[in-house]
């Protein structure tokens, strides 16, 4: 894995921000770096999230948040749960939303409407759905069996959600939302 789409900056980004998440899941995310930023944590860069899109279009117009919000119209609000803990094979762990099926449809639902950008700059054209808690560096099988305990003795909050939010990267890699597109 390369992550040469990462090294970029001024990306746009397609978001499911979880900040409810963040008291539960800081303890990792405080302790890991983004490859592309290994001198900040990651809870400096970006609240917890579910990656739908990165990166988007480089400068969003209203014709593209009008193809966005066409493309998730059909998608209802719904529970967005964390019950389970995993890795991928470069190490990084994650926790799994549930309902997985609908927010992996969600996903290609937007990949659909934005042909023109792949997921993770085509590095993972079937890209899963996932909030990273401990990078590739820092992840591993502690990191999850550590989450799992966790997730064991007392569940992630479970959230609403009710739209995508719109995010830019700055020059410092720190991420800020710039927009929202509601679900429905």
């Amino acid at each position: 894995m390369s992550d040469a789409w990462a090294e970029r900056s001024g990306l746009t980004a397609i978001l499911i921000t979880v900040p409810e998440l963040a008291a539960y899941t800081d303890r990792w995310r405080a302790v890991s770096r983004s490859s592309a930023r290994p001198q900040v944590p990651l809870t400096e860069l970006i609240p917890p999230h579910v990656t739908v899109l990165v990166p988007w279009v480089a400068e969003p117009t209203d014709a593209d948040v009008a193809r966005l919000r066409s493309a998730v119209s059909s998608v209802q609000p719904f529970g967005l749960s964390f019950p389970t803990a995993g890795q991928f094979p470069n190490g990084t762990a994650w926790l799994k939303p549930e309902p997985f099926d609908t927010v992996r449809s969600l996903l290609q639902s937007v990949f659909a409407a934005f042909p023109e950008c792949p997921p993770y700059g085509g590095e993972f054209p079937d890209a899963q759905p996932h909030l990273t808690i401990s990078s590739s560096t820092e992840g591993g099988p502690a990191v999850v069996a550590e989450a799992q305990a966790a997730l064991a003795a007392t569940p992630a909050p479970t959230v609403q959600l009710t739209e995508l939010g719109l995010w830019r990267e700055d020059a410092d890699g720190a991420w800020h939302q710039f927009g929202a597109v509601p679900l429905g």
